[in-house]
């Protein structure tokens, strides 16, 4: 039971401080006040006459609703795991961020797509909040779509759905247009809709739209506005900003070089919350942020693993006050703007110190000065692997000595240091061509990526393959339009094995992590294979639809820098869904044995990798870096268990240090679901200073 506090709980939960208009049970605990009133009494340890006075009912209320609670068992078993977490973490929400209210779905099995479960909530939220005579404005997007199919209010008058953003051209169901119809139904309101498009070819015809009477009048509309719901858009490639047609004539990198994180309604926001100027401000037609702020409700409806760092800024900026979000993104919210107590109310509800260590408190390494640690390495790394790697003009672009030959597609590979062996170990014969190196955990620049095309290139074309960070995308994609001025033709593909980072239905939007050994292996021998650049893009995209990942980290890696853990995971916690970027994983668990641990990692792929008994798969079994191969053996003994369970036949596999996190305590298990172009593309043979396939003798080739 928490310690009482009466400072934060009087009036904080009752009519006169949530956004106008708001029904007085706050949202986290949906329609039910024997649930309200359990948890301000048995949770934040508040009296009954507090209670009474929070939820605006008499003291004799109140003890008639614990008392039926009982009786009912809502005490006992009506507050699940999940739903206890969820309202952890909307509470959590609330008081960090200062907001009205808080609604967080919990988190599920993922048989239900997010942004369903999302729609569902926000429809809620919203049901609760509009009132007759209202003026909503709706900012567009797939889940605020979803938001209108889930919503059905009736009895209200004189309510006004007004479009937030003018118009696109694209053809998704998702439109500004359609979106604001879809909610505009459903709650039987007038609909206004902005007749410009939202972005226009310059300043002077965005003034001349905007001085129409018909535009001016429904900006009018739009400026009297009580309430917004709207979504936030990253910056990943696979973004509802960059299906919108935004970028046809933009380049996203301009956003991306001043450190944009998030788009609210088509305007860019950094990670403070602070506009973003760029070439589309004269040219969009639509809310400003300024408007947008002074909006009395302002309802944001998102979610996904990939959406905290554009979430985490809307907050910050305040143009938020009523947040829906699930368990996973509220907590990675939390975690991402420091809140350390989260954890332990999560295990234990109630705040738990530090783990304090006795004996130390930096982690000890090999360094010289800490500055110099990515050009001391690749000193040692180009000087251990002459046979196999040579600097082109740069250490940051490195080449393989019996890679590149006329005819040939070339391969280019690249990311930031700290995961070593990969990239720098997976450049040779038969794999990948070149590789451009960034500092620790940071992208490649553009120039080192084109030196390593223009020294990959055969004449055939190249092919880029990185993993899905928006760094990355921005600098390679820069890179490519350098290389495709000298006249080769250059094609990527994206990296998206982790599958716990984003839902099945924003698979594009996933992070690349150890699944990117099969995506090069296969990548390189189709190149050394002489196949033209279409093949070569078509076979690595398959290998990457076909690799699944999930790493759990139990100790965070510790920057040479600062030589400190970059966050603390609990004695008897750990981390599920762990990136290799040393951020926090998708959420926060209960240690538990290494089958358990592996059974949680298989069940999560096999839900996506629909394999049939009969099929194939490679296997691989890897360390975050401090994970020692006992331990790892330990986890491919009970993969390859449950892979035989299913009748799936293990092809081939790797056990040891193949993508790392620096110094982190966890590992990471890959499967790529072969078929036969896939198994023989495996089998290739390649060499480099980390992976060696030899070609297979005569007899063995011939039964195979």
């Amino acid at each position: 039971m928490a310690m009482k506090t009466s400072s934060p709980r009087k009036g904080g939960i009752g009519r006169a401080n949530g956004p106008e208009g708001v029904d007085s049970i706050p949202l986290r605990y949906g329609d039910d006040p024997y649930v309200w009133a359990c948890w301000l009494y048995y949770e934040d340890g508040m009296t009954q006459g507090e209670i009474a006075e929070a939820m605006g009912v008499s003291r004799a209320t109140v003890n008639s609703y614990l008392a039926d609670a009982r009786e009912k068992g809502i005490v006992n078993i009506s507050i699940e795991p999940a739903r206890l977490a969820s309202l952890t973490i909307a509470q959590e929400l609330k008081r960090h961020f200062g907001l009205s209210d808080c609604l967080v779905v919990p988190n599920d099995d993922n048989t239900r797509p997010l942004i369903g479960r999302l729609g569902a909530a926000g429809a809620q939220a919203l049901a609760k909040m509009i009132k007759s005579g209202d003026t909503l404005a709706v900012a567009w997007g797939r889940t605020i779509l979803s938001v209108g199919e889930h919503l059905e209010v009736g009895g209200l008058q004189d309510v006004t759905v007004v479009q937030a953003t003018g118009g696109t051209t694209a053809s998704f169901a998702y439109t500004p247009e359609l979106t604001t119809a879809a909610v505009a139904r459903a709650i039987s309101a007038r609909c206004v809709n902005i007749t410009a498009p939202a972005v226009v070819a310059s300043a002077e015809m965005q003034r001349m739209l905007l001085a129409e009477p018909l535009i001016r009048e429904q900006f009018d509309t739009l400026a009297r506005a009580n309430r917004i719901v709207f979504g936030i858009s990253s910056l990943r490639p696979n973004s509802t900003i960059h299906t919108s047609g935004f970028f046809e004539s933009v380049p996203l990198q301009h956003y991306l070089a001043k450190g944009a994180a998030g788009v609210l309604a088509g305007r860019f926001i950094d990670e403070r919350g602070r506009p973003v100027d760029g070439p589309l401000d004269d040219r969009t037609i639509g809310m400003s942020l300024e408007m947008l702020r002074g909006i009395g409700t302002r309802v944001a409806v998102a979610g996904g693993f990939d959406k905290v760092p554009a979430l985490l800024a809307a907050l910050r900026g305040g143009y938020v006050n009523v947040l829906v979000t699930d368990a996973a993104t509220g907590a990675g919210i939390l975690r991402a703007d420091g809140v350390t107590s989260l954890d332990g109310k999560l295990s234990q509800r109630q705040k738990s110190a530090p783990v304090a260590n006795a004996y130390r408190t930096h982690v000890k390494k090999f360094l010289n000065n800490p500055n110099d640690v990515v050009e001391e390495m690749l000193d040692g790394l180009i000087a251990a692997h002459k046979p196999y790697l040579q600097p082109v003009g740069s250490r940051r672009a490195l080449v393989a000595r019996n890679g590149p030959r006329p005819g040939k597609v070339g391969l280019v590979i690249g990311g930031g240091t700290g995961h070593e062996p990969c990239f720098v170990g997976y450049v040779g014969k038969g794999l990948a061509d070149a590789v451009a190196v960034g500092n620790i955990f940071s992208s490649p620049p553009p120039d080192p990526i084109a030196k390593c095309a223009v020294a990959a290139s055969g004449g055939a074309g190249v092919l880029f393959v990185y993993g899905n960070y928006a760094g990355d995308v921005m600098n390679f994609e820069m890179a490519a339009e350098l290389v495709e001025e000298q006249g080769i033709p250059v094609r990527t593909v994206l990296t998206t094995d982790d599958i716990v980072s984003s839902p099945i239905e924003d698979k594009e939007g996933r992070r690349g992590v150890a699944g990117n050994f099969f995506v090069f292996k296969v990548a390189g021998a189709a190149c050394d294979r002489g196949l033209t650049l279409d093949e070569c893009e078509a076979i690595t995209r398959k290998a990457n639809d076909r690799t699944f990942t999930v790493g759990v980290a139990l100790e965070s890696c510790s920057m040479p820098q600062t030589r400190r853990h970059n966050f603390e995971i609990g004695p008897d916690d750990m981390e599920l869904g762990m990136g290799i970027h040393g951020e926090p994983g998708v959420s926060r668990e209960r240690l538990r044995t290494a089958d358990e641990i592996v059974d949680t990692i298989m069940d999560n792929i096999f839900k996506e990798m629909k394999a049939e008994p009969g099929d194939r798969v490679a296997v691989l079994v890897n360390s975050f870096g401090a994970t020692p191969l006992m331990e790892l053996y330990i986890l491919f003994r009970r993969v390859e268990q449950r892979l035989a369970a299913k009748n799936i036949t293990i092809e081939a596999n790797w056990v040891g240090h193949y993508c790392t996190s620096l110094d982190m305590a966890g590992a990471s298990i890959s499967i790529l679901h072969l078929d036969r172009q896939l198994t023989d593309l495996l089998h290739h043979p390649c060499q480099s200073a980390i992976l060696t396939i030899n070609a297979p003798e005569p007899d063995e080739a011939a039964r195979s």
